[in-house]
């Protein structure tokens, strides 16, 4: 409750906005927007038809221009900034950020790679922000005005780039930062019973190390006066995530501002052909976000689907 009092004295909320402040609030973050066509049609399609109320743009996205497309056309759909060291070419020239790239001018791997350049010092933090200050004047220059900044596999929460986040959003007049701080009890409601399951485990597992790693990070973004939710989940359910755990999850939703980060999309022949192992599961998952059941437990449940600019702006 610490930081929903903090922001409570500092936005002096009336009643109303203290009411806002206490209710179940759901943001449902669907990544990896721009990844392929395929992927921005579901993700299109699990906000027109389903409780998608958030979705974060990857810069450098080999169908960035037709995510960027996609989302002129929903405008209740908040947009942030999918910030990426682990997959494709820079946005940046490549000269500007050369500890960051492999032989081939590429991002040199996900994040147990970059955690082992960031231990050895072999990944210069000055260039990670002149590549993400790119991605992000990227986005901007498309027309779109950032809701949020998350990151590509958690890299955000790696030692020393939380704080690059948030000076970019400060720069940027960017309101709100996703901390990937997995609530356990959330975890263990969203797994759906499935919790012996071997991806799960070892994800939890994931999900416990980026604790670790950002452990202030909350801290940090309140001191900064950038706006985060209360609790994140969904890294231990990336590619198992099931409709039972997501009705599972309604019920056990905290007071508060509650980010589910999601993953659907259509599995078109440029994802198959794309380096992700989530490719079925992102079907699998934009039905389930698509779901009658799940859509009338909200409503049930009395959640408010809100976006990251809505924290932003008002505190909630």
């Amino acid at each position: 409750m610490v930081r929903k009092s903090a922001r409570l004295q500092r936005h002096s909320c009336t009643e109303g906005q203290v009411a806002r402040l206490y209710m179940k609030n759901l943001i449902v973050n669907a990544d990896d927007l721009g990844w392929t066509a395929g992927v921005n049609c579901g993700i299109a399609e699990a906000h027109r038809n389903g409780i998608v109320t958030s979705t974060s743009l990857l810069a450098n996205g080999g169908a960035f221009a037709d995510g960027v497309k996609t989302v002129s056309a929903l405008p209740r759909l908040g947009v942030g900034v999918h910030l990426n060291l682990s997959d494709g070419k820079p946005i940046a020239p490549v000269e500007q950020v050369k500890s960051l790239i492999n032989m081939n001018g590429e991002f040199s791997g996900g994040p147990e790679t970059l955690l082992l350049l960031l231990t050895t010092k072999s990944l210069e933090l000055k260039e990670v922000q002149i590549e993400w200050n790119a991605q992000i004047e990227t986005v901007r220059a498309a027309g779109i005005r950032p809701t949020h900044l998350d990151g590509h596999k958690h890299v955000q929460m790696l030692p020393g780039l939380f704080g690059i986040a948030l000076r970019l959003a400060k720069k940027h007049g960017i309101a709100a930062v996703r901390v990937s701080h997995e609530a356990s009890t959330l975890r263990a409601a969203l797994t759906g019973g499935e919790e012996s399951s071997s991806v799960i485990l070892k994800q939890g597992v994931q999900a416990r190390g980026l604790k670790l790693l950002a452990r202030d990070a909350h801290e940090m973004a309140e001191s900064a006066g950038i706006a985060s939710t209360d609790y994140f989940c969904g890294i231990a359910q990336t590619g198992v995530l099931s409709k039972k755990g997501v009705l599972q999850l309604l019920a056990s939703l905290p007071d508060g501002t509650t980010e589910l980060m999601c993953h659907p999309g259509y599995a078109d022949a440029d994802l198959q052909k794309s380096a992700t192992r989530l490719q079925e599961s992102r079907q699998t998952e934009l039905e389930i976000l698509t779901d009658q059941e799940i859509r009338k437990k909200i409503a049930e449940l009395g959640i408010r689907l809100i976006n990251y600019e809505e924290i932003g702006v008002s505190g909630t």
